[in-house]
């Protein structure tokens, strides 16, 4: 079985958090599983379409359009205040730091980018975000779309780089890349963030027993509290692990609908 929290692991210093924390508490579910590298920028999707993830972290996109679903375990619950001890996300809407733009709207015109077409916060979401305004347009909103940016950390370099004017970031991964790469976070500004979302869950595509599985959220639970392990939350801005319900997720089907009448927004 893996293990594995490359979609969070925004930062080096995230990446030995996430391992620490999982490595605890599949010591304290008393398996004997595989924490298993997959740097960027190998495709998450194909991490994702394998049979055999004990416990790795997941879209919400992804995970709610598979069938059967894979088995659901926990969710991480950020600990900024905008999360309100809930496990959910936004997606930020960026520009560069020193850019005009105050607004969305201000960056119509201009170039978007996005990260992958299959990723919730790095495509479908700012796909989604603007439709009123492509609708009360009659046309594109963007001149130009560049898209394989693959993650947060790529859309703002694109943005400082100044290959695009305007990108989406996973609300989480922006929030610990200003913890845990500040440099580079200070270079964009946010000027939009859309309604929250699930937060990505750690899911098993493997069969799992209903005993391992309690034991998993049993461990993770502890691992919200575990003082050994405080400085590892601290890095993640974690505060806790929850068990959100499956059925909050299919919000993610109307959401996909919406945004497939429009393919092309921008």
């Amino acid at each position: 079985m893996i293990v594995n929290a490359r979609m969070y692991s925004a930062t080096p210093e995230a990446k030995s958090a996430w391992n620490a924390i999982l490595g605890w508490v599949i010591e304290r579910a008393g398996l004997s599983w595989e924490l298993r590298d997959y740097e960027a920028p190998a495709p998450l999707a194909t991490l994702w379409a394998r049979t055999d993830l004990g416990c790795a972290l997941m879209c919400g996109l992804p995970y709610s359009q598979r069938r059967p679903r894979p088995t659901l375990i926990a969710a991480p619950v950020p600990s900024p205040s905008r999360y309100a001890g809930q496990p959910i996300y936004f997606t930020d809407i960026a520009v560069r730091a020193d850019a005009p733009f105050a607004r969305l709207e201000d960056t119509f015109g201009g170039v978007v980018g996005y990260t992958l077409r299959d990723s919730m916060s790095g495509c479908i979401a700012v796909r989604s975000h603007p439709l009123k305004y492509r609708r009360a347009n009659g046309g594109p909103l963007y001149r130009e779309a560049v898209g394989d940016l693959v993650n947060a950390r790529g859309v703002i370099e694109a943005l400082a780089a100044r290959r695009i004017d305007v990108g989406p970031l996973d609300s989480y991964s922006h929030d610990l890349l200003k913890v845990g790469d500040p440099a580079l976070a200070s270079q964009v500004k946010t000027i939009a963030s859309t309604q929250a979302a699930p937060m990505p869950p750690f899911v098993a595509t493997a069969a799992i027993s209903a005993s391992v599985l309690a034991g998993l959220r049993a461990a993770l639970d502890l691992a919200g509290t575990a003082l050994e392990l405080s400085a590892h939350r601290a890095a993640l801005l974690l505060e806790r692990f929850a068990v959100p319900s499956d059925a909050s997720y299919d919000i993610f089907d109307s959401v996909l609908n919406t945004a497939e009448r429009y393919p092309d927004p921008w």
